[in-house]
């Protein structure tokens, strides 16, 4: 497990999943999806500079491509407003050497050279774009592979942020990350590749045995909803993305009690917008997206919690 600073605290990060347009319930294409939100892009930015926040955009290559993204977030980027990772959607991402299947969605269950050249292809457009090297990475759809820390390492990146930890994806064809840690941790010998999971808690009188009772739950969704109503346990992990911000302070108080010493957040760009995710599809849905993220800033805040970013995670983490 990894161990920071005694000055570090317990602190959060917020990142984006920055990405194209697409539907969500139709088979995944090459060439069907959009860029209309990246139009939003710059407010969110501009609201987490007001609030004291660096956002970390996790871009894959339809966004590495744009013409707007470099124009809205490269300045703010290289003066550290900004941090940017690598999100890799094996799909619209050159090379394509490989069919588009359910099964090749999770860019690990690739070959390896073939992750490999995905991989390089969009980190070092998005170095050529943006004007600043990627240090953190989230495989699209949490599909890490046997050879992702290893590629990782190989290209210099400091920082995996694609564990998932109390979900499932095998039934797709992905990881099962159930049993995966919460806290950050090293992935190599030599600590220099650490992971930061995606933060996500059990909370309610049965939290503790969560780890025994929610899988044998998971084809059955409405006894989980009956056991969140009745507060006898519920999963809950911080994004804005359905979620309500008292499940999502729930969460955090859960997090903090267990002493993780870094929160992270996530949601999805196209969020940012209305229509193109199941959680943002009227001006209200969006204004009740950023009204979420002020409540849940302003009770990190009451709790001690502080912003951090790639950069300061990687000063403090004790090696």
């Amino acid at each position: 497990m990894a161990e920071f600073a005694a000055d570090f605290g317990q602190r959060f990060i917020v990142t984006v999943d920055t990405e194209e347009e697409f539907d969500w319930d139709a088979p995944l294409t090459r060439d069907e999806h959009g860029q209309a939100h990246v139009l939003r892009i710059e407010a969110f930015q501009q609201f987490c500079e007001n609030c004291g926040i660096v956002p970390i955009w996790l871009v894959d290559w339809p966004i590495a491509t744009s013409k707007l993204a470099p124009e809205i977030l490269k300045s703010r980027l290289i003066d550290g407003r900004a941090e940017i990772g690598v999100q890799l959607h094996p799909w619209v991402n050159p090379p394509f050497d490989e069919e588009v299947t359910q099964h090749n969605s999770f860019a690990g269950n690739l070959p390896r050279e073939l992750e490999a050249a995905k991989f390089t292809a969009l980190r070092d457009k998005i170095e050529e774009r943006f004007g600043v090297a990627p240090m953190i990475y989230r495989a699209g759809r949490y599909g890490l592979g046997p050879h992702t820390a290893e590629l990782l390492a190989e290209q210099g990146l400091a920082i995996d942020s694609s564990v998932r930890p109390l979900f499932d994806y095998s039934a797709a064809g992905g990881p099962d990350y159930r049993k995966f840690p919460l806290a950050p941790y090293w992935l190599d010998d030599e600590k220099t590749l650490l992971e930061l999971p995606l933060t996500t808690s059990f909370w309610g009188m049965l939290r503790r045995q969560g780890d025994l009772i929610f899988p044998r739950l998971w084809r059955m969704p409405a006894l989980r909803g009956v056991l969140a109503r009745l507060g006898l346990l519920e999963r809950i992990p911080l994004t804005p993305e359905g979620i309500t911000v008292e499940e999502a302070i729930r969460g955090i108080d859960m997090a903090l009690d267990d002493g993780l010493p870094l929160l992270v957040f996530s949601f999805h760009s196209p969020s940012l917008d209305t229509g193109y995710t199941p959680y943002v599809r009227t001006e209200e849905d969006l204004d009740a997206l950023y009204d979420w993220w002020r409540r849940v800033f302003a009770y990190l805040q009451s709790r001690g919690v502080k912003p951090s970013c790639v950069s300061e995670v990687m000063q403090k983490v004790i090696r």
